[in-house]
């Protein structure tokens, strides 16, 4: 059984980890989240479920606004194309529904399945937001507890800059 937004918030504490958690509506999307949060302070992000061409598995955690061009992700981590994980394959490994995305479901790969990166830039904010295995709350700890959250879930993440892999926009014209 996958762990409960209660289990994981026990986890953090017998961790050490410092956190505050907000409960709202439901949120699906970047958009729901920015009109729900109000004066919520820190970095706010978003994380994608990512599935390689071989069957890997990926997590790529980063800031809110950012939009991933998925091909020069995989390119600058030298792995084969990358596409959305399955939301069955995503229930399977991290324990989650779509929207519900976020770091804190390492708690459920226990099989360490799943390759961590994160936004080096997303950790220069403080606090950094995540929704804590349910898309109703969002719960917010330091970069240094985060780091130490995955590291303590068995996953040594990738830290990297992601500055020029945006999807670009055609201009209209």
């Amino acid at each position: 059984m996958p762990a409960t937004p209660d289990e994981l918030l026990a986890r953090l504490a017998a961790l050490g980890i410092a956190q505050q958690t907000h409960e709202h509506p439901a949120v699906f999307t970047v958009e729901e989240a920015k009109a729900l949060r109000g004066t919520l302070p820190g970095g706010h992000c978003k994380s994608l479920f990512l599935k390689d061409k071989k069957g890997g598995l990926w997590l790529a955690v980063t800031l809110e606004e950012r939009r991933i061009d998925l091909k020069a992700l995989a390119d600058r981590l030298s792995a084969p194309r990358f596409s959305f994980g399955s939301a069955g394959l995503l229930q399977e490994v991290l324990g989650v529904t779509p929207g519900s995305v976020t770091p804190f479901a390492l708690i459920n790969d226990r099989a360490h399945r799943v390759t961590v990166v994160l936004d080096e830039e997303m950790l220069r904010h403080d606090p950094l937001n995540y929704h804590p295995l349910v898309n109703t709350k969002t719960t917010a700890v330091s970069p240094d507890d985060l780091l130490k959250f995955i590291q303590e879930c068995g996953h040594q993440p990738r830290v990297l800059s992601l500055d020029g892999l945006e999807r670009r926009t055609e201009a209209p014209g």
